[in-house]
Order: C-alpha cells, then structure tokens, then sequence
C-alpha cells in the first residue's frame, strides 16, 4: 500500500530515488482528492485500480533510466516516438505542443527562481499526458509542480487528469507576472530619479530591462502560439472547463507579451530622454565655447598685431600706450558683446 502524505517537502527517501532513478516525487490521486505516494517501481508499472483515478510523476529528465522508459515498448515503459522522446528530453526546445493520438505532448518555459539565476534564464518543463497518466519533466528545478502539489495536499487541487494539465499550465504562465511587474518598478524608479544620478547606472539598468524583456519574448510568443495550438485541437480528456481556463491562460499571457512590450518601449523613451539631456548640454556646452572664441579671436588679433617685433608700432614710447591699448580692447570687447545680444547669440 502506498503511504499518505501531509507535506509537499522531499523527504530524504524521496531525493534518494531522484538520484538514482530519476524520480522526483510520484502520487496517485483519487477522484476524492486523496494523494498517495508510490515508489518509482511501482510508478512506471501503475495502472488505474479504480475509475477516475490518475497518476502524477514529476522525473528529471537528465537521468537516463528516465529516458529510457519513456522509449520503452516494453518493461512498463511508455514507448513513445523517438521524436517525442527527443522533444521531452532536450535542452533546446522552444515551446510548442502536439497531439500524438489521445496524447498531449507540451513544452512550456517558466521563470528560473533558483537562487542567482536571471529571469530570462528560463526553465522548461516538458508536460506528456494521456488522461490517466501526467508525466511532468525538468532538468533544472522549477517551482510550478511544487506549488501545485502543495495545493493538492491541502485538499484544494485537481482531480483530474486534464485539471492537473491545466493547473500547470495556468501556474506556469502566471508566475512571469512577477519578473514583468518587477520590471515595471525598476522603470518607475528611473523616472523619478534626480538629474544628477549617475547616466552610466541609468544606462546600465535600461539595458538590462530590454535585454529580459527580449530573452522573455523569445519564449513567450512561441508560449502563446503552443497554448492556442492545444485550443485547436483537444483531446478528448481535457474537459470544457480546461479549455476555457486554457482560453483564460491564453489571454492573460497576451497580456503580458503587451505588457512586455510597453516596458521595452518605456526604457527606450528613458534612453532616448538622456540622450537627448546628454546632447543638449554638448551642445551648449559647444555652443559656449564657441561664443568665448569668437569674443577672444578680435582680441587676440589685436594683442598679436600689436606684439609684433617690427619698427612703426603707435605708443611704443608712451607711459600711457599700455592703458590706451587696454582701453580699445574693452571698447572693442564692449561693442562684440552688444552686437551678439542684438543677434541673441548671448
């Protein structure tokens, strides 16, 4: 008999079997809600004992013996296509989403909470489910299939089949609202920030905003196009409510592609900003220079027409040819500065 369970933490037995056979946890649900947990042995040679009931396994997908069961024909295995082996065990896999008979065959990307891992590093899970069976693989931890599992500890989880694949799903798509929101706040700080804040760590920021938001896209359009895939043609386990929460995920992940793209063009409204600040104060800072050289280029005309070594230069033996220079000048610097107020250069 399969034991009970009250917590979704791993117990040490638990981490052990996903070292060795690549089982992360495994429960069989009852159409009363009740959770059982079973060994990887018994998981890859179950079968239903009564109508309604299903079976979760949660693997990873870089242990081989779990590759090898899912191309099996026999010893229990699933003997699936080497294609669709290939598209639930790869690391290079966009999202997309297939029908293989009665099977849903599903590769969705969510947003990689590990500790010091980018938003944009997304982690994919790959889904397989034929109504009775839900296999859910990852290599890299990835937190959906354990809120899920919490949920249905509690007693408020699916109790089927196609709820527990919709349920993935939804919680797949709707944690990448955190990374969008967060996004948004970083840009709302930088429109508020002071004029002296440094440009370089405003430029630093923005650049790292656009770059999550095209590595999310790149994943998030192809999301969408997989999900609309499975509206089109559903299989027959996937009940009328999943598909209208499947609709509902569909449009909220629209939403967020939109979202998205109004950040990448909020940061560029910023980029653009400093950048017009930037070249406005070169300009004036041009601009003023070029005032003072035009004022000092008479002045220097003069003073060197005067420094000449020659013979014949007036009040060169005057006490007071020094002070009369000294007063053309200011006459001379006097009448520029007039004339530039008059054509507004000052």
């Amino acid at each position: 008999m399969g034991r009970k369970v009250g917590s979704s933490r791993l117990s040490e037995e638990e981490e052990r079997v996903a070292r060795d056979g690549g089982l992360i946890f495994a429960r069989v649900i009852s159409t009363e809600g009740t959770l059982t947990t079973i060994d990887w042995a018994r998981g890859k040679a179950w079968t239903p004992s009564r109508s309604g009931e299903f079976l979760w396994l949660h693997l990873d997908r870089t242990v081989p013996e779990v590759v090898e069961w899912l191309g099996a024909i026999i010893a229990d295995g699933l003997g699936l296509s080497d294609a669709t082996v290939e598209a639930l065990t790869s690391d290079e896999n966009r999202p997309r989403a297939f029908r293989e008979a009665d099977t849903l065959v599903t590769i969705l990307r969510g947003i990689n909470f590990n500790p010091d891992a980018q938003p944009e590093d997304m982690v994919a899970m790959q889904l397989w489910c034929d109504g009775t069976r839900v296999v859910t693989l990852r290599r890299q931890r990835l937190q959906t299939p354990f809120d899920v599992l919490a949920t249905m500890e509690r007693g408020r989880g699916p109790r089927t089949a196609g709820d527990l694949f919709t349920e993935l799903v939804e919680q797949t798509v709707a944690k990448m609202n955190r990374s969008i929101v967060d996004m948004n706040d970083r840009i709302d700080e930088l429109e508020e920030v002071d004029d002296d804040f440094p440009v370089e760590t405003i430029l630093s920021t923005i650049a790292d905003i656009r770059r999550n938001c095209l590595a999310l896209k790149r994943y998030m359009s192809p999301q969408h196009e997989a999900l609309l895939q499975i509206t089109r043609d559903p299989p027959a386990w996937l009940g009328d409510t999943n598909r209208r929460d499947i609709r509902e995920t569909i449009d909220r992940l629209s939403r967020y592609i939109e979202d998205l793209d109004v950040s990448k063009e909020s940061a560029l409204v910023i980029q653009d900003d400093i950048n017009n600040r930037a070249t406005a104060q070169s300009n004036k800072t041009i601009y003023m220079l070029s005032i003072i050289a035009a004022i000092f280029l008479p002045l220097s005309f003069f003073t060197g027409l005067l420094g000449i070594n020659v013979g014949g230069i007036p009040g060169t033996n005057s006490g007071d040819g020094f002070w009369i220079t000294v007063a053309l000048l200011a006459l001379v610097l006097a009448v520029q500065i007039i004339i530039f107020r008059k054509l507004r250069w000052l």
